[in-house]
């Protein structure tokens, strides 16, 4: 048996957990209609085949009515979630991983005009900024309602075979009850910590006198909310002494921190930029004071981190939630020894991000999670090698000569730079954002270990591409910054990119116009406010930076708040005047119908613009004609997985593709997907 820590089984009461790894409960938004259908199951067992020991399903499922998801949830307090629960538990089985799943009443943090427009519910009336709902104060026959929905949820889970629930006590109804912040009761279930607690113990109370003392019950709840007059450090000592003491808890999920705020979210679950682990050594100490199996997840992107958790005593079950979304096949590896091969994490957030707008979750740069029913993790040999050319080593043209070698072909990158990596080697200058160069890095030592062919400081013109005589053409070339955008004066602007490169000073009184929200703004702005000047961040739509979203966008207005920066929305840059040494910018609005003058003007200067990408494809056009397929691509045919056959010209010599920002401008994730769903049947 191997002698790492990470790797030795844990016994949970009668449970025998065959490592110390775990996925913490998290809500993918991968349901349909509230059940785990066959897309959720698939995500889960793909993990569940590579050796996790403990997967714990849906963040928030929701026991009750009058608890409507915000994202899509599971909702459990439907009996027809049983056979869809049973399956997925089934199968993770058949592949010895455990499955749990996290039930929760939401309380205030959701909203009254979702599901079946209820009022939301909490011991106070006091409203969640987060989601804005005013909530109804709790009666007597709210909460015997509630305990009844926890009790038939929980009876729900047991019946479909799963190996415990994990109750959510953190920024949800139970430590709203707890905390004196949110709770305003009198009598019975507020006032004193023992009667804030009471809720906790009536629930745990009916639960085990309906699913006995063997089914597994957790709890993740905070520990600290690091509020002034919230629940503090003593506070969290004394309730988990009191949850080990009722002997009704068998293992506590200890997180630290507020998620009513973006900031406070952002806090308990950190992102790139942010220090990993920050909670581990609270965990640590309520470990130690309690004696009592403990679980933690925040931020552990790495197995070294993971290792030190367990190796050193302060927790006995480590979560890499976020990393097994980014690498499904992390234990795996490690047992295979092959802990070099793991595609990292790179604390991007677009997984969180997403739900909390309303998508599903996607890891930045592995497009097959999520998709496990239609993309690969692992990537299959082609039935014919042939040779592939690409151009361009940003993010998508390496994960196209990942994949393309990973099917057995003979791949030829060219790259007009000295170094690959794209726009990541520009947003990675920001050391908020240097994590993304693992993006790279990790391809790079791929697709060198498969003996990929790298040309770089080569401008690759058509005539180069045809002395190689390829079987398939990519063009991942991406774009440059559009900055003609302006009625007039667009020759006086410079671009976001020029400022994060410093290949162009800022100036002292600057306007930044961002017509396109995402990270390129706020990463300019960075670096001008540094730089002490004053900034003007305007944008013509109605909210701020909205590509950027709202956990990623914490950090940076952290620091932007503290520097002369001003945030103006719902205006538009018109054109730019140069008067003297200064600039003259004229500003309006598309709210504007004639009836008054919203016309108005900055004298600044500088004008940096921040409005996307405009492709770079000539190269693709020259090549155009040459190809096969003329460029063409059969969506149904790439949808669906299969292989491109199309021939509209019968002088083609190869066939021939464009990516990424070589199309159009999106983002990191997009030329991922592109590269994978294209290479994967070539």
């Amino acid at each position: 048996m191997s002698n790492d820590p990470l790797l030795q089984p844990y016994q949970l009461k009668h449970l025998r957990l065959r490592n110390r790894i775990m996925i913490t409960s998290h809500e993918p938004a991968y349901s349909e209609n509230g059940m785990p259908t066959k897309r959720y199951r698939a995500y889960h067992v793909e993990r569940a085949k590579a050796g996790v020991a403990l997967t714990m399903t849906a963040g928030s499922a929701a026991v009750s009515l009058d608890s409507p998801p915000v994202f899509d949830n599971l909702l459990v307090y439907k009996d027809e979630i049983v056979p869809w629960m049973k399956d997925l538990t089934d199968e993770c089985h058949e592949h010895g991983t455990a499955v749990m799943i996290q039930l929760t009443h939401l309380g205030r943090r959701t909203r009254w005009d979702k599901g079946e427009w209820l009022p939301a519910v909490s011991p106070s009336h006091h409203r969640e900024p987060s989601h804005k709902a005013f909530p109804k104060k709790i009666e007597d026959w709210d909460i015997d309602r509630i305990i009844k929905d926890y009790t038939d949820a929980a009876e729900r889970m047991y019946a479909a075979g799963l190996d415990g629930i994990e109750l959510q006590a953190y920024g949800h109804l139970m430590d709203q009850f707890w905390s004196p912040l949110t709770n305003t009761l009198e009598g019975p279930y507020g006032g004193d910590l023992d009667n804030r607690l009471r809720f906790t113990f009536d629930l745990l109370k009916s639960i085990r006198q309906r699913v006995g003392n063997e089914f597994i019950v957790g709890l993740r709840y905070t520990g600290d909310e690091m509020l002034p007059g919230g629940l503090n450090a003593d506070d969290g000592l004394s309730i988990s002494q009191r949850l080990k003491d009722s002997g009704m808890v068998d293992f506590l999920n200890v997180v630290r921190g507020h998620i009513d705020t973006d900031a406070g979210l952002t806090d308990v679950i950190p992102i790139q930029g942010m220090r990993n682990s920050p909670h581990l050594d609270f965990a640590g100490e309520i470990r130690s004071a309690t004696d009592f199996p403990v679980f933690h997840a925040a931020k552990i992107p790495d197995v070294a981190t993971a290792r030190y958790a367990i190796a050193s005593g302060k927790v006995d079950m480590v979560g890499m939630t976020r990393a097994h979304m980014t690498d499904p096949h992390i234990v795996r590896k490690i047992i295979a020894g092959k802990e070099d091969s793991i595609r990292p994490c790179v604390g991007a957030n677009y997984c969180l991000d997403r739900i909390y707008q309303g998508g599903a979750a996607f890891c930045i740069h592995n497009a097959a999670t999520g998709r496990e029913l239609s993309m690969p993790h692992e990537i299959q040999k082609a039935q014919q090698r042939k040779k592939i050319v690409i151009v361009g080593a940003g993010p998508g043209g390496l994960e196209a000569a990942r994949v393309a070698a990973e099917r057995g072909h003979e791949v030829v990158v060219f790259e007009a730079a000295s170094d690959a990596g794209g726009q990541i080697l520009l947003t990675s200058q920001s050391p908020r954002r240097h994590e993304m160069i693992s993006i790279i890095d990790w391809r790079m030592q791929q697709c060198e270990a498969m003996g990929v062919s790298f040309h770089f400081n080569t401008y690759a013109e058509a005539d180069t591409v045809l002395a190689e005589d390829p079987d398939e053409v990519i063009i991942a070339t991406g774009g440059l910054p559009d900055t003609e955008v302006l009625n007039s004066g667009n020759e006086l602007v410079v671009s976001t990119w020029d400022i994060i490169s410093r290949s162009v000073k800022p100036g002292t009184n600057v306007l930044l116009y961002d017509d396109a929200g995402d990270h390129a703004a706020l990463q300019a702005a960075e670096v001008i406010a540094n730089s002490g000047a004053r900034v003007e961040i305007m944008t013509p739509d109605r909210s701020f930076a909205p590509e950027v979203m709202a956990m990623n966008l914490v950090p940076y207005m952290r620091t932007l708040q503290q520097k002369e920066v001003t945030f103006t929305v719902t205006y538009r840059l018109h054109s730019v005047t140069r008067d003297g040494n200064d600039l003259v910018a004229t500003v309006g609005s598309d709210y504007d119908d004639g009836s008054r003058d919203f016309s108005q003007s900055r004298r600044i200067d500088q004008v940096v613009i921040n409005h996307g990408t405009l492709p770079l494809d000539d190269l693709y056009f020259d090549l155009k004609p040459h190809s096969v397929n003329l460029g063409e691509v059969n969506y149904s045919d790439l949808i669906a997985g299969s292989p491109q056959t199309l021939e509209k010209n019968s002088e083609g010599k190869f066939r021939l593709y464009r990516i990424g920002d070589a199309v159009s401008a999106r983002n990191t994730h997009a030329a991922i997907y592109d590269a994978l769903r294209l290479v994967k049947d070539l």
